[in-house]
Order: structure tokens, then C-alpha cells, then sequence
């Protein structure tokens, strides 16, 4: 996600509120990180209705603190992946642990056995949604005395703040490589600093101590959001970073190469457009991005895009046309996050038809699934 302080909605980032799966970059085969996952884990889909095969990659929102009946239905229903929570959804732990415990029992009588994924934005410092660890920022991560180790123990931190009441991914950590004080990036202290190497050391530390309690971790915000300045927030509008391609992969693309090597579960794409490598479509709806993540860089976990809501689509339609943009492109969960249940459950039925009628791939789309499904089941 963009830009979202403490306890905010991943829009409106702007007004002070509230408070891998892997494969190495080394010789072909099964990485150290691969074999982690369960066997168990990797037992395919059975078979699906049209609306519960596309929900394989689709996560909802909700408003409020109560979880509305067609949500729940969802979940029961198997037409959805999981459920991603803000701080208007929490209330407090015991509170969200007692709807976590709902949803797993609605999902027991889903066709698919493995974990929904029940996630938040928890980065630490100003942009978390339960109370609580990490307190730091990556901002102060970076600046420490010991910037390896307090990332490892914010990560722990994280992990177990979100095991404790029943999550089990965290969209975090960022890995963007911030340029200047103030900028975009900088301006919420999400980022660890303005040295690549410092970011994905920093980045891998949070991820191993975090994924290591049960928690996957979510590198963001591929290939990065560091060039951005101070008003270019693709939750707001449309964002295009001019950068070269040597300074992307020289630069932001660094610290990925350490998160993949650590073993990130997933990776989010960021919304902006980078001319450099494709010039006409932001980096989640664009295949040449994502096979720089998947060719270039070697990820083999599962992709997830940002808010599906962001202003920075606003020229790609409504949620139906960017779902389908989105998974044609190669992205394996469609976050939708508009707090509105309606939103996932039309990107349910827009990709059901689009692969009814052969606007998208069959095989590539039940890939992205099983990706997901082998996340699912590597989670307890």
C-alpha cells in the first residue's frame, strides 16, 4: 500500500488520524526456502465452481467492526482467498481475535482446506492497525545502532502481535529506497533508509524473524516507490517515476534480491508507472514488470497487487476491468480494500467471466491459485 499512517485507511493517506515461496538466484531447483514449505501444502485445488475458482485470488474488505452476513457467506461459500483488516475493523485484539475465530469457522465448510489469508498493514511506527509491536519505524530501524538487529526483533514483534489474534500474512515490510528527506516515502518513516544494501538487509532481517512465528511477510513496493515525491501518492492519482532502468535495478531492486533470498512469501506491486520498463501501464497491471520480478529477479511466491481502489487506475475503469487487467497481467491475489464487500465480490464475478469467455488464460490463472493455495496451506 502507498502511504498510510497509524491506525489510517490506505486512502486518504494524507490526513492525520487515529492512532517466499522462492526461488534463489542461484542454479536451477528447489532453494532453501522451497523446501520449507510443507509437502502437505502443495496438494492441489479440487474441483471449483466458476465464482469459488476465481475467489482463489481474490481478498475482501470490510466496513466496521462486524463482519456483514455476505462476507461471511463468502468465506463459507469458498469465494474468496481471505480478508484483509484496518484499524476501523479492529476495535481491539480480543475483539478481532473473536472475528478471526468466525471467519476460520465459516471457512470450515469451504471447499478449499487450506487457511484463508487474514492479513493487515502492520509496518510499525505511524502506519500499523493493531495497537501494539512494532512501535519502531523503519525509519528508526535504520538509524539504530544495530539496524539488523532491531529489524529482526520488529519483525518478531510483528509476527507474533499478528499470530496472537489469529492473522497470519503481514503486507509489510517496505522496501522502497528512499532519495530525499521529506519525500514521499520518507515523510511516514516507512522506509529503512537511503542505502540499498542497508534496506534489504534491514528488509530480510524483518522478514526471517517474522515469517520464522508463522506469519508470511509482503516485500512492497516492487520495483519501488523511493524516487517518488512528497505528492505523488498513487492512492491520490495517476504516478510516473521517470527513473532509468539501471538505477531501478541498481538501486530499488536491490533489497528484493535480499527478500527473495530470505525467502518473502510475497511480494506487492506498486501502482506507479516506470517508464523504463513499460511506459504504458502501471507496474501491477503490467506483465513486463511483473516478469522483472519473476524472470529478472527470480520470485517464484506469489504476487498481490496494491489497493484496487487507488486513484492511480482511475483510467483503467472500475473494479471489474482492473481485476481482469490485473490477473492478466500476472498478478496472483486482487486486493480489494475499499472496505466494501461488494467490490471483492464484483472482482469475483468479473474474473469468473473472464475466464468463462477466454479473456484470461485458464492455466496461467489456476497457476496463480495454486500459488496461492500453496501460501494457504504453509500457513497455520
Amino acid at each position: 500500500m502507498s502511504s498510510t499512517p497509524e491506525f489510517l485507511s490506505r486512502r486518504g493517506a494524507l490526513l492525520a488520524g487515529t492512532a517466499a515461496l522462492v526461488a534463489g538466484l542461484g542454479p536451477a531447483g528447489r532453494t532453501g526456502a522451497e523446501a520449507r514449505i510443507p509437502d502437505g501444502a502443495r496438494s492441489p485445488l479440487p474441483v471449483l465452481t466458476p465464482a469459488q475458482r476465481a475467489g482463489q485470488c481474490v481478498i475482501h474488505s470490510y466496513p466496521g467492526l462486524t463482519p456483514p452476513a455476505r462476507l461471511m457467506d463468502a468465506i463459507g461459500q469458498g469465494r474468496t482467498a481471505g480478508v484483509i483488516f484496518f484499524g476501523e475493523n479492529i476495535g481491539s485484539p480480543s475483539r478481532i481475535e473473536g472475528v478471526v475465530r468466525e471467519m476460520n469457522e465459516a471457512h470450515a465448510s469451504a471447499p478449499v482446506e487450506a487457511p484463508l489469508l487474514l492479513m493487515t498493514d502492520q509496518e510499525g511506527g505511524m502506519v500499523r492497525r493493531l495497537p501494539g509491536e512494532p512501535v519502531l519505524s523503519a525509519k528508526d530501524v535504520g538509524a539504530s545502532a544495530d539496524p539488523e538487529g532491531q529489524a529482526e526483533y520488529t519483525g518478531n514483534g510483528a509476527g507474533l502481535n499478528l499470530a496472537g489474534v489469529g492473522m497470519n500474512v503481514n503486507l509489510a515490510p517496505v522496501l522502497d529506497v528512499y532519495r530525499r528527506t521529506g519525500d514521499f516515502t520518507d515523510r511516514y518513516e516507512r522506509s529503512y533508509g537511503k542505502h540499498p544494501e542497508v534496506v534489504g538487509a534491514c528488509g530480510s532481517a524483518f522478514i526471517t524473524a517474522q515469517q520464522d512465528v508463522g506469519v508470511a511477510a509482503t516485500a512492497k513496493h516492487f520495483p519501488g516507490l523511493g524516487p517518488a515525491a512528497a505528492n505523488q501518492n498513487t492512492d491520490l492519482g495517476p504516478v510516473t517515476l521517470t527513473t532509468s532502468a539501471a538505477t531501478l535495478r541498481g538501486i530499488d531492486e536491490v533489497p528484493y534480491r535480499a527478500a527473495i533470498s530470505a525467502g518473502t512469501k510475497l511480494v506487492m506491486l506498486s501502482w506507479a508507472v516506470y517508464p523504463a520498463l513499460d511506459a504504458d501501464r502501471p507496474a501491477g497491471l503490467s506483465p513486463v514488470v511483473v516478469g522483472e520480478l519473476r524472470d529478472r529477479l527470480g520470485f517464484r511466491g506469489v504476487t498481490v497487487t496494491d489497493a484496487l481502489e487507488a486513484g492511480a487506475l482511475q483510467a483503467y475503469g472500475g473494479t471489474a476491468r482492473r481485476a481482469v487487467l490485473a490477473a492478466a497481467a500476472g498478478m496472483d491475489l486482487i486486493l480489494c480494500s475499499a472496505r466494501d464487500v461488494d467490490q471483492g465480490d464484483e472482482a469475483v464475478a468479473a474474473l469468473s467471466g473472464a475466464l468463462a469467455d477466454g479473456t484470461l488464460d485458464g492455466t496461467a490463472f489456476d497457476a496463480a491459485a495454486g500459488r496461492v493455495n500453496t501460501l494457504r496451506g504453509s500457513l497455520s
